[in-house]
């Protein structure tokens, strides 16, 4: 019985589209030793990616015991990733391991930044964050507002116009600017003007 709400494996969809591909140029589908020979593994592993794609209703037999008789299904929407998203293929463990989950859900841009607020990205250029995993030349995406309260990461303007990206903790003579490096000292202002609040950082490699 096919299950047509089951996800696909990575390899899974290669093979589905090799499959579409395939049949879109020759007006038929390949049979399995030609699919085995264009991944470069053996008959036997691609009948099981085969079965499995049967089983969840992508590719479906025409006729039985025909080489040329699978012919791929259409997938419910469900299963197909948005225009401006990535698939999140499930949860992974950065402490005790959990079990190994692919199943796709989109993650659209406006999951990231919401379509409601005001939001723009600067590049990073330095070292002083580093303690909160921002690094030179990561992205940081910042929320359009003046308010801030103790402990917010803000792009803050200082007197001389020179701007930072820091920590705001309000002092008794003004405000202090906390760098998130143990090498670096903070910095301590009698007013500062808030462009914006850290909602997001994009890591560069």
């Amino acid at each position: 019985m096919a299950t047509k709400s089951a996800p696909l494996t990575r390899r899974q969809h290669e093979i589905l589209a090799f499959y579409r591909d395939y049949a879109t140029e020759r007006g038929y589908s390949p049979t399995l030793e030609e699919v085995a020979q264009h991944f470069g593994v053996n008959k036997v592993t691609i009948f099981g990616h085969v079965a499995e794609l049967e089983r969840k209703g992508a590719l479906q037999r025409t006729a039985k015991h025909v080489s040329r008789g699978l012919v791929v299904v259409d997938r419910p929407a469900e299963d197909e990733v948005p225009a401006g998203s990535v698939p999140i293929l499930g949860r992974i463990a950065a402490g005790v391991p959990i079990e190994t989950v692919e199943h796709p859900e989109p993650l659209a841009w406006d999951d990231i930044v919401p379509s409601d607020r005001d939001v723009y990205a600067l590049r990073v250029r330095g070292h002083s964050m580093i303690d909160d995993g921002i690094h030179d030349g990561d992205i940081v995406l910042v929320e359009r507002r003046s308010n801030a309260v103790d402990g917010d990461l803000v792009v803050a303007v200082l007197p001389e116009e020179e701007a930072t990206l820091k920590r705001l903790y309000r002092e008794k003579s003004g405000w202090r600017l906390q760098p998130s490096n143990l090498a670096l000292k903070p910095m301590y202002a009698a007013s500062v003007e808030v462009r914006g609040i850290v909602i997001g950082v994009v890591r560069r490699y």
